[in-house]
Order: structure tokens, then sequence, then C-alpha cells
């Protein structure tokens, strides 16, 4: 017996809130270990250089894992993709756990990022696949949500452990993830195929099977059939102006690909220059480096902050559909820039001993807090730094975030367009917007769909 309704829809979002959770965990996973006694006996007390390669390598498998999702993962199918990820994921959390020397580690690392890049990939589009439209914004907020309780999971765990000089004080955390990717397989196996991807590859009957199943008892027949009919034109569109391939990519059609390919990437970019991984990857280095709190109380802090992060993640919940995608992005990337330039100012006086050192100190960490609020609030992902920079140029490693902050905001303002309340195949309709012809033709869909609406949410 296939699921449907409410269940149907419960089930999809379990599996994708594991997949966000499992993201959260992974990328605090390191910050709250490699400050150990336990993990620095193991590998020999790695310098800072070393340290970020540990940590920073797990990010190289996951692009490698990125792109192999771009290249076969269309073809593979969201359910597919994802098991094949949470597998791999699986084996390089036992490599880690397993691991005794530092080539070990890194290779352990790499097979975990290739892992999660795949998962990390995938995730997204099937939780957009399946969400409704009016409260997709918030759908995305309550994944997140999820992955700022991995981070904050972790941090605990990780805390938990840090009292204990064993070895096994870091390799329990470390494959306690599986706890997450076991579910997700079982879960995997109830899940529908998403819509929209059975509809692209020729399976129009399943799509529409999908489609019944997941608003069963929510709406007439007659607009699930609209919306399965808006799916269909919109595939059929894009493939008559020849969307989907990879040179598609770098020219500028009739639906704007090569701008929303730029602008996609842009803020991927954005997100990983940002200075979230400096709190996330290393928070205890920098209560304990920068700020000079002592081992213990930077673990603590440390938990305290990914705490916060965690309960500051439920405030785009009440905002993200009321006020849209741009406002938050614009007023949350400017504090967070402001807070740098006041970060780097403190930092200045905690490393120089100046007499507000000890001030400044308890400043610096409170700008931690008011950070990574921000950050959560308006510009939700993870970010790349390593601890060289900490240790090498200190105070003006904020300057660096705030320059970049302060950059992001006219580029955001004048080329990111708003799509609060958008449907998935509304997005074609808005990049397509000055071109008549494949306007027209999107738009006998939607019309379609807009006259059939009763009320409730509908499969987005």
């Amino acid at each position: 017996m296939k699921l449907q309704g409410n269940r149907l829809f419960a089930v999809v979002t379990a599996l994708t809130a594991l997949g966000f959770m499992q993201i959260g965990y992974d990328n605090g996973l390191m910050g709250g270990l490699v400050g150990q006694k336990a993990f620095n006996d193991t590998f020999a007390s790695p310098d800072p250089t070393m340290i970020g390669l540990i940590v920073s390598i797990m990010e190289v498998g996951a692009f490698l894992g990125s792109i192999c999702t771009a290249v076969v993962g269309e073809n593979l199918g969201r359910k597919k993709s994802i098991s094949t990820g949470v597998i791999i994921l699986i084996l390089g959390s036992l490599l880690q756990a397993t691991a005794y020397s530092r080539p070990h580690l890194i290779v352990a690392r790499v097979v975990t990022g290739i892992g999660l890049g795949i998962v990390n990939s995938t995730v997204p589009v099937m939780q957009a696949e399946f969400a409704p439209k009016a409260t997709r914004g918030l759908y995305v907020c309550m994944q997140l949500s999820t992955l700022n309780f991995g981070i904050f999971l972790v941090y605990w765990i990780d805390y938990a452990f840090s009292v204990h000089n064993a070895s096994y004080s870091w390799r329990v955390p470390v494959i306690l993830q599986c706890a997450f990717l076991l579910p997700m397989l079982l879960l995997l196996l109830l899940v529908d195929e998403s819509p929209r991807w059975l509809a692209a590859h020729d399976r129009q009957d399943e799509a529409l099977d999908v489609i019944q199943r997941l608003n069963h008892g929510k709406l007439p027949e007659s607009d699930i059939q609209a919306i399965y009919e808006d799916i269909l034109r919109t595939i059929a569109v894009e493939k008559a102006i020849g969307v989907g391939s990879w040179k598609d990519l770098l020219k500028n059609d009739k639906v704007q690909t090569q701008r929303r390919l730029l602008i996609a990437c842009a803020i991927q970019i954005f997100q990983q220059l940002g200075g979230i991984n400096a709190i996330i990857y290393y928070s205890g280095t920098l209560f304990e480096k920068s700020i000079g709190f002592s081992a213990h109380m930077s673990s603590l802090m440390s938990g305290f902050l990914q705490t916060w992060f965690f309960i500051a993640s439920f405030i785009p919940w009440f905002l993200i559909d009321r006020i849209g995608r741009r406002p938050l992005l614009l007023s949350m990337i400017s504090v967070m820039a402001a807070v740098m330039i006041v970060q780097s100012a403190l930092i200045y006086q905690v490393e120089n001993g100046t007499s507000i050192a000890h001030q400044s100190g308890i400043g610096a960490a409170a700008m931690l807090f008011i950070f990574q609020g921000a950050f959560t609030i308006g510009f939700q992902a993870t970010v790349w730094i390593t601890p060289p920079a900490i240790s090498n140029i200190g105070w003006k490693t904020y300057i660096i975030f705030a320059i970049l902050n302060t950059l992001w905001l006219p580029i955001i303002y004048l080329f990111f367009p708003e799509t609060k309340g958008l449907q998935l195949e509304d997005v074609d309709r808005l990049f397509a917007g000055e071109n008549e012809e494949v306007t027209s033709e999107l738009f006998v869909a939607k019309c379609n769909v807009e006259q059939s609406e009763g009320g409730g949410d509908k499969l987005a």
C-alpha cells in the first residue's frame, strides 16, 4: 500500500530533515574534536596547517560529490542519488572512526565529503519539488533548523566526550552519524520519486499518480490535473528551447539559463566566503586562540554558540514567506559586515593585551553570537576558512570577512530577483518575462492552475 496525503509528505519531510541534519552534524563534527587531547594524541598533535587540511579536505570531497551529482544525478533520480550518497557516507564514517594515521583520516574525510556532496546536492531539490508553493520558504527554514540542530547536537556530544582521554572520545562522535544515515535508507524505501523528475523522464503516468496521492483529500481532481498539466507544459517548453544540456548553462537563452547559473554560483560563493565556517568549524579555536578563553571554557562556549545557532534558526520561519528572500539577505549581510568590523577591533585589543583586553574578549564572544544569529536568519549555509588565517593574521581575518560581506550587498540588490510565493514553474516565467513567445506558452498552463485554485496548499 503506497503512502498518500499527509503521510507521504511527512515521510518525504522526515527523509530530507535527516539529510539536512547529517549535513549539519558533519560540518560541526571536527570543531569540537581538533582541540581534544585524545584526537591530538592519535594524530601526533597536528599544527594549524595540518588541522586546516584535515578539516577542509572534506569540502574537496563534497565538491567532487556535487560534480558527480551534476553529471549523473539527473539520470539516476532523486532517490537513487540520495541512497548512493548515504552509502558512501556510511563508508566514510567507518573509515574516519577507524583511523590511526593522518593519511588514513584525510582519505576518510574525502570519502565522507563525496557522500556529503551527493546528499547535499540532492536533498534540497527533492524537498523543493515536493513542498507546497505557499509555504516552501517555511519548509526550507524548517530543514535548515534541522541542519543547525545537527551542528548543535554534535558540539554537545563532542563536549560530553572531551573529558575523556582515550581515543573513543573522538571515535564515538564520528560513528554516531550513522544514527541518521541508516534511518534514511529505510525511509527511501517508503517515499516516491519526485513527480517532476518522473514527468521530465517520460514517466507521466507515475508522475500523475504521485501528485494525486500527495494531494489526496486536499484538492479536487481538477486542481490536481491543472498542476500536472502545468508541470508537463513547462517541461515541454524547456525541451523545445533546448534547456538541459551542459552547453546551455553558458548561454543566455530564452529563459536566461546563463544568468540563473551565475546567480546560483554567486550565492554559493558568497556563502563560502562570508566567514561562518570560522565559527562553525573552529569556534573552539576562536574562543581559545583569538579571545583567550581556557580550553574547557572554549568548548563550553562553542556548545552555547551552536545552541544559539539552532534557536535563532526558528526566527526566519516567521519571516521568509512574509518579508521575502532579498530583504532578509540584504539586512542580515549588512549586520554580518558590521559585526566583523567591530570584531576585528575587539580581537586587536585582545591580541595586543591592551588595558581593555578582558572586556574586549567578552565583547568579541558576543559578536560571534550576533554574527551567527544574523547568518541563520538571512544567509544560512556552511562556509570555508582554515586555522592558518586565525593563527597567522589574527584580527585582520575579520576585516577580510567584513569587506567581502559588504561587497555582496550591491550585487544582491541589483541582480538577485525575489522568488517569494512562486512555484517552481513560476521561476521559468520570471526569467522569461521579456520573451513573449516563451512567456505566452508558459502562462497558458499557469492560468489554468490559477483558475482551478479553490483553497489549500498544492504541490509546487
